[in-house]
């Protein structure tokens, strides 16, 4: 086939809301055969209701959409999302929440048969100002903005209408190059989502990852909700927490933290107990988290 396969990039922040927008677009593929390739710290939480098998490293999504995990070796998964029969439309892409989004894109423009389509940057409403100030996590979030063909203003109903202005502006001053838009919920039509147009920007370092450090922790049976607000607002240095735990009923409940911010939902499928927690390698209390895991 000579038609080349069309890539896109979704990168942003830890915790700025990429997992939701691709469950929405899994959601909404409307017969567009979607594959997704992760390379994120932890587990990706695709809704249940999509999920028609998994295996490995491979989830089989309703409609004919994929979800692999492709750890280091991005190239071997781009060739096998080409080589699978039948083949994808479309390729997306979620970068870690500390990579540079353009180094991947740039890794997509070497490979023959795949296109990029662009790079979309999500901005958690609620914090982006506030890490664009800090003086370790600045220069990642300024630089993965100004890699964006697309900017999308995520979690609107976090903050104040004024607020959502005064991040909509600072997104624009930020990134003038983007188009910017709004969305709740991931809430993004497809269309607009995968028809970015690529402006080929400048490669920038590969990723960030060298400033944090991550720690997997099997939590037991516990009470998700406390532990969860103890990781929250306990001093431990996390800027990302995500995995599975069992609470004490015995139900698998997601754990999801960015920040001081904390969310428990409770899923359907059994998962292995495992806590993925995240943080600058200069502010993370490792021992503080190994004492409460203890």
């Amino acid at each position: 086939m000579s038609e080349t396969l069309p890539v896109t990039v979704i990168g942003g922040y830890l915790g700025a809301g990429k997992t939701t927008l691709l469950n929405q677009l899994l959601r909404n593929a409307d017969g567009l055969k979607l594959a997704v390739l992760v390379n994120e710290f932890g587990a990706l939480a695709i809704d249940e209701d999509l999920i028609e098998a998994q295996s490995d490293d491979l989830i089989s999504i309703a409609g004919g959409c994929v979800c692999c995990s492709f750890g280091s070796d991005l190239t071997a998964a781009l060739l096998d999302m080409g080589a699978r029969n039948p083949r994808p439309d479309h390729v997306i892409i979620e970068a870690s929440g500390v990579a540079m989004p353009a180094a991947i894109a740039a890794n997509v423009g070497l490979q023959a048969g795949f296109s990029l389509a662009g790079i979309v940057v999500l901005a958690d409403s609620e914090t982006i100002r506030q890490q664009a100030r800090d003086d370790y996590l600045g220069d990642t979030v300024i630089r993965q903005l100004k890699e964006a063909d697309l900017v999308v203003q995520t979690k609107p109903s976090l903050v104040s209408s004024e607020e959502v202005q005064t991040v909509a502006a600072f997104l624009e001053t930020t990134a003038p190059q983007a188009a910017h838009i709004v969305a709740e919920q991931g809430q993004i039509p497809r269309d607009v989502l995968l028809g970015v147009e690529s402006r080929k920007v400048p490669v920038s370092a590969p990723h960030a990852d060298g400033d944090y450090e991550s720690i997997v922790f099997t939590p037991r049976q516990t009470d998700a909700v406390a532990l969860a607000q103890t990781l929250a607002t306990g001093g431990y240095g996390l800027v990302r927490a995500k995995g599975f735990l069992r609470d004490t009923a015995g139900k698998t409940q997601l754990i999801q933290l960015v920040g001081k911010r904390a969310e428990v939902t409770e899923f359907a499928h059994e998962m292995p107990s495992e806590l993925v927690c995240i943080g600058l390698k200069a502010q993370l209390d490792k021992a503080g988290l190994e004492a409460l895991f203890k």
